[in-house]
């Protein structure tokens, strides 16, 4: 995997904690429930992207198929 590609994960990783912790701070104001879904917010998206990023670094390699099965001329 490319670095680039690394921080991508990274980036998206950060992105997501960010919105979570928005939307979880957003709610608790709403319904006074502070910290409530603030903590809710951290652990669903830090969660949920630790097992994105999971999955995409422990997904098989792909192999192109036109190299493996086109025939040669």
């Amino acid at each position: 995997m490319s670095p680039w590609a690394l921080a991508g994960l990274g980036t998206q990783f950060f992105g997501a904690i960010l919105l979570f912790i928005w939307i979880g701070g957003w709610l608790d104001r709403r319904f006074d429930s502070t910290p409530l879904f603030l903590l809710g917010g951290v652990l669903l998206g830090g969660g949920g992207s630790f097992f994105m990023s999971y999955r995409r670094l422990t997904a098989p390699k792909r192999s192109d198929s036109r190299d493996n099965d086109s025939p040669t001329t």
